[in-house]
């Protein structure tokens, strides 16, 4: 463990995300963790795990909360963005080391990624202003593409497990990037081990560099079954997913990032960035085993 880095706190523990990353903290880390939860939140941790809770509006709150902490793992959903700022700053008042600020996912560092997905403005903001004190904190933001194992569960691939059945966009050929959340878990242990290589960082990390057409040639394969294909052009799915959204349909979000992700210009394919796996000492992870573990209802590493 980090002699600069000992105490640990994740906020968002309770999300998509969250769960998993908490529980690889407790099972394969040193760390001394804590949980910050809303006051007003319901959501229940596992048994020992110390919850702190704060008013996420308020810095005099957030600071008492974050007293004593060396670094915050910030994993709030899309809805919270925005709160990051009033985060930080109070992460800043307690003397926090290091924040990472909820990214997982898409290349915020490609400008085509966020004219592909305006919605993720807020994300490159909170680097923004991170970056504006690095006098005051440091930073790493984690970018994994999506989470390959949650999202080939719910189906966020385009890959219908139950039902046999696929939508390939732009027939399925582009390479993307993905990652299972166990490794990210695994990864942002190793990033806050290694504090001075990974500081004011893009770290890029993958399970695999893929494509839909793996992926199913795989489930079919595992299934022994031939799933039904239908076909999609990430053009038309980015032009349904902005009509949605500009009627306040929300639901739109999905559309424009599986059209940036899965579309023939290849926006999530990581690899040019420099994937930190090997640096980081990641082990690699076994395609088909991780969709044999989604085909019997488990994310990868899940007991």
């Amino acid at each position: 463990m980090s002699s600069e880095i000992k105490n640990v706190v994740i906020i968002g523990a309770g999300g998509n995300l969250g769960p998993s990353i908490l529980n690889v903290f407790l099972e394969s880390s040193s760390f001394n963790v804590t949980v910050l939860s809303r006051q007003e939140s319901k959501a229940t941790f596992p048994a020992g795990v110390n919850v702190v809770k704060a008013d996420y509006s308020s810095i005099d709150s957030l600071k008492s909360a974050f007293q004593g902490q060396d670094a915050v793992i910030s994993l709030v959903a899309g809805s919270a963005i925005g709160d990051q700022q009033k985060l930080i700053d109070g992460a800043i008042a307690a003397g926090v080391k290091r924040f990472l600020p909820s990214e997982y996912g898409s290349n915020t560092e490609d400008k085509r990624v966020i004219a592909a997905v305006p919605i993720f403005k807020g994300k490159v903001a909170v680097i923004d202003y991170l970056k504006s004190k690095e006098s005051e904190i440091s930073w790493t933001s984690v970018i994994t593409g999506p989470f390959f194992d949650w999202c080939l569960k719910v189906g966020f691939l385009c890959i219908n497990l139950p039902s046999k059945s696929a939508t390939l966009i732009d027939e399925g050929k582009a390479k993307f990037s993905a990652t299972n959340l166990h490794q990210i878990g695994l990864a942002l242990i190793k990033i806050l081990e290694k504090p001075s290589e990974t500081k004011n960082k893009f770290v890029y990390i993958s399970s695999f560099t893929t494509t839909q057409n793996d992926i199913l040639a795989a489930a079919e394969k595992l299934t022994g079954e031939k799933f039904k294909v239908d076909h999609v052009s990430s053009k038309d799915l980015q032009a349904s997913g902005s009509e949605k959204l500009g009627k306040g349909d929300f639901s739109g979000i999905a559309e424009l990032i599986q059209a940036s992700a899965f579309g023939a210009q290849e926006l999530c394919d990581l690899t040019p960035a420099g994937l930190w796996n090997d640096k980081l000492g990641l082990e690699k992870e076994s395609f088909e085993d991780s969709i044999k573990s989604v085909l019997n209802g488990k994310l990868v590493g899940e007991k």
